[in-house]
């Protein structure tokens, strides 16, 4: 059986933290969100989308010490000359450390929050190759050597094709019909 044919969004992710304020004040000064609301002694709903009063939820309770349990929490920018203006800024800001690649779909920035919470900033390619793919790149390139290098590591992979043409059958394959 198949999930019904409504319309799913995912458009926020909430995860619990040890020190509220220098996440608060990290999510504000990396990633431009800002504070929605507040719930006093337990956490604070942030957002940079207009139209979504929370994407992010800071919600105390994470025992001092323990590991994160997030994989990952990721952030899609406009373009590869976008993402290379944040590696810039997080450069500059000392956030790291960092780790650039392309998965050949994509390229991505990694780095951690202040309570080792991996961010992805990432940037969509052209292109869309069967994933794991993992190469590392150095987004101080020009945005013509990254998707040279990017179309030269993909070039025969035989799961490559245009990215228009993936999401073409993505949609038939979600489709109540599909």
């Amino acid at each position: 059986m198949t999930a019904p044919a409504l319309s799913v969004r995912l458009t926020h992710v909430g995860f619990h933290v040890t020190e509220l304020e220098p996440m608060v004040a990290f999510y504000e000064q990396i990633l431009g969100m800002v504070v929605t609301d507040r719930a006093p002694g337990r956490g604070v709903f942030m957002s940079r989308d207009p139209k979504e009063h929370h994407q992010i939820v800071l919600a105390v309770g994470r025992p001092e010490g323990s590991y994160p349990l997030i994989n990952q929490i990721s952030f899609r920018l406009d373009d590869l000359e976008a993402l290379r203006a944040y590696h810039r800024f997080v450069l500059e800001k000392g956030v790291g450390p960092l780790d650039a690649v392309t998965h050949g779909n994509a390229w991505s920035l990694y780095f951690p929050d202040p309570e080792g919470n991996r961010i992805e900033l990432y940037a969509g390619s052209p292109w869309h190759v069967s994933q794991p793919m993992r190469v590392a790149v150095d987004l101080g390139q020009s945005a013509e050597a990254l998707l040279a290098q990017t179309e030269a590591l993909i070039r025969d992979n035989p799961t490559r094709t245009s990215q228009a043409d993936w999401s073409d059958a993505m949609r038939d394959r979600l489709s109540p019909t599909g």
